[in-house]
């Protein structure tokens, strides 16, 4: 079993890079995950008091999946990272922000073309650090027409837009 998870982590590993790697040229590539398990989730410890009900923080297994995040995209030369300014979005982020040395940037998860907008006038690599709502409508801002969808219980999933300087984007859908 642990054979088969780690062929499978440097097999995305490898697939993440070279698809970096080709699109490296002029295009952008803009990695969106939804954030990682929250402390609230069923069957967790209850909260710590003072927690806000609709903000709560990463699970431990949350933090664990960031760390896991971070070290995935380490070099993948993310430039930017742009999260909601809910607590479990910028968790998300923080590990790749500090092993990278890049400060996130909150954008309020109620205004995606806001975001966009700043995705658009930055130059290289991306991440973005969503919700299950808002990710699929940034997909599809992004210009891609294939539908997503993000099931509550998901927290695995990478999306890879390639976003070339012309042309359709492509959408690669991995799980980590």
């Amino acid at each position: 079993m642990r054979l088969k998870r780690a062929l499978t982590a440097a097999l995305l590993a490898s697939c993440l890079l070279a698809t970096t790697a080709a699109a490296a040229a002029a295009d952008q590539v803009i990695f969106l995950v939804r954030h990682a398990e929250r402390a609230d989730a069923p069957g967790a410890p209850p909260l710590p008091p003072g927690t806000p009900a609709n903000d709560p923080p990463l699970s431990a297994a949350g933090n664990e999946r960031a760390k896991k995040l971070a070290a995935l995209l380490a070099s993948a030369d993310v430039r930017h990272i742009f999260t909601s300014e809910l607590e479990r979005a910028r968790q998300t982020a923080a590990p790749l922000a500090d092993k990278v040395k890049i400060k996130a940037v909150t954008v309020s998860a109620g205004k995606p073309e806001a975001l966009i907008e700043q995705v658009g006038k930055s130059s290289g690599n991306v991440l973005i650090v969503g919700h299950t709502n808002t990710v699929p409508e940034l997909i599809k801002r992004l210009g891609v027409k294939t539908p997503i969808a993000i099931p509550e219980s998901e927290f695995d999933n990478l999306f890879v837009v390639v976003h070339p300087t012309s042309g359709e984007p492509t959408l690669i859908r991995l799980r980590y």
